[in-house]
């Protein structure tokens, strides 16, 4: 327990100053830092992916509702676009439950280092006038849209940020507005998804101590408060860098974790 304990202070405080640098509030960070931090100290589970994407979410759950308060006292969320989203999102996160639960761990190391390259891919060489559309989709198109970004959300582990921005900005949103009100699409998906990964069945064997369901308590606890203590450090290094140089960072270090996270499911 002392040794997880360590092993998971040191994936908080990099989680922190990460997600204060680049502006990730979790999965894309501490979805394969649970990983291996697990893997390392000999959790060899065999649904350890769904335990690293339930972690993820709950910790999500708290960094969200912290960002989308402090945006939303700056006026910066557009509670319309929530509130037309969230059925659809929360139905999309808790079908993904579901589904996640069912696949084995390494089928969830692919899906994760897929839309991981996607998205990394995008932050490389995406540009800030492509546009879909110059409004947010409604009707049909939004019953569509919505769930999927619940879905293949919780099925990285991830709040609302990496799917939800882009998607916002290609519909014409101003990109402080986008990260505003993506951090209430991160409250939509943790929080349903949490609660459906407390009641997923897992094999008791080698499971990392106080896991509830697919969540385990003392990592959750341990992030939550090393990002307390880390982000602050991160958010400063971000003010010193330019906002371009910043992107192409953040770019390289998404594709580094999900070309890492492609070879372990390919067993290298």
């Amino acid at each position: 327990m002392f040794e997880m304990a360590v092993a998971l202070m040191v994936v908080g405080g990099l989680a922190g100053i990460l997600a204060g640098l680049f502006g990730v509030g979790g999965g894309m960070v501490l979805v394969p830092a649970f990983y291996y931090a697990f893997t390392s100290l000999g959790y060899q589970h065999a649904q350890l992916m769904q335990i690293c994407l339930a972690t993820s979410l709950a910790t999500i759950v708290v960094t969200s509702l912290r960002s989308l308060t402090s945006h939303a006292k700056r006026g910066g969320v557009d509670f319309g676009v929530l509130r037309g989203w969230a059925p659809g999102i929360a139905i999309g996160a808790l079908i993904s439950v579901v589904f996640a639960a069912q696949l084995k761990s390494v089928t969830l190391q692919w899906i994760f280092g897929s839309l991981g390259m996607v998205i990394g891919l995008y932050m490389a060489f995406g540009r800030s006038e492509w546009r879909l559309a110059d409004a947010m989709p409604q009707g049909l198109r939004r019953a569509i849209y919505a769930p999927l970004v619940g879905f293949f959300s919780v099925l990285m582990g991830i709040g609302g940020g990496s799917l939800g921005v882009p998607l916002m900005t290609l519909h014409g949103m101003r990109i402080h507005n986008a990260v505003a009100t993506s951090s209430g699409f991160g409250v939509l998906i943790a929080v349903p998804s949490v609660v459906g990964f407390f009641f997923v069945p897992l094999e008791v064997q080698n499971v990392p101590p106080l896991t509830v369901g697919a969540v385990n308590l003392v990592a959750f606890g341990i992030i939550i408060a090393m990002t307390l203590v880390t982000t602050p450090l991160g958010v400063a290094l971000a003010h010193r860098l330019e906002a371009q140089k910043l992107k192409r960072y953040f770019a390289v270090f998404l594709v580094f974790v999900a070309l890492n996270m492609l070879r372990k499911a390919a067993g290298y």
